[in-house]
């Protein structure tokens, strides 16, 4: 039946729901973001351009703790694009904790002189539209990118995401054998793939890291996926 159909699921998900918030969206960079039809479905990974996102946070609440930063570079053609490297550190009130310090390695002045939140979602919108989402670990960039675009928007976009967290976990979950969760770290999932070492807790680099993991593990598929088998 069509509503088993996985491109159903697609016509009715993501395209409908962007479709339907377009109508609704106030003018301006919600509303240009909104205006760019998502990939298809069955579009080929190495075809599909994506926009790799890491956010730094004073916390793991979206609504009591703030935006630090945000990293992003795009992966096209199966390239990381170095080139296409976007790095902010995001302006907030209220003072930062010590161990926001020492983990983030931002410092008040910094924050201070960062760029206002509107600034820097309307700059992660443009480079958004028309991309996937790739993250590690979705909850944290999905929150705390709709309560950013609630405040700011009134209205959450929806965002077709890849997160290499999942990839991983799907194969973990098809052995149908115990894991330990922390397998399925960043920083862990790399050293699995014999990839480097990465400077953690910055934005960029954490970005850049999770597109080179997502690039590992699909050439561990030995196949070209399709976007629908990397979707969260």
């Amino acid at each position: 039946m069509l509503n088993n159909h996985p491109l159903a699921s697609w016509l009715i998900g993501y395209e409908a729901q962007r479709k339907r918030m377009l109508k609704k969206a106030p003018k301006g960079p919600l509303y240009n973001f909104l205006s760019v039809p998502f990939p298809q479905l069955f579009t080929p990974f190495d075809q599909v351009p994506i926009l790799a996102v890491d956010f730094e946070t004073t916390g793991l609440d979206a609504i009591q703790d703030k935006l630090l930063s945000v990293g992003c570079v795009d992966l096209i053609d199966n390239q990381i694009k170095l080139g296409s490297s976007y790095h902010q550190i995001i302006s907030s009130r209220g003072r930062l904790t010590p161990d926001n310090v020492s983990i983030h390695q931002i410092t008040d002045d910094q924050k201070d002189q960062g760029q206002s939140l509107a600034q820097v979602i309307e700059q992660l919108l443009q480079r958004l539209a028309g991309k996937v989402m790739l993250v590690h670990f979705a909850r944290i960039e999905r929150q705390f990118l709709r309560q950013a675009c609630i405040e700011l928007y009134g209205m959450a976009p929806v965002i077709p995401m890849i997160d290499t967290l999942m990839v991983a976990k799907r194969r973990l979950d098809k052995k149908d054998v115990a894991y330990d969760p922390s397998e399925l770290r960043l920083s862990t999932l790399r050293t699995k793939y014999n990839l480097p070492d990465h400077y953690a807790h910055n934005a960029l680099n954490d970005a850049i890291a999770t597109a080179e993991l997502l690039l590992a593990q699909t050439n561990e598929c030995h196949e070209n996926p399709a976007l629908e088998k990397l979707l969260l």
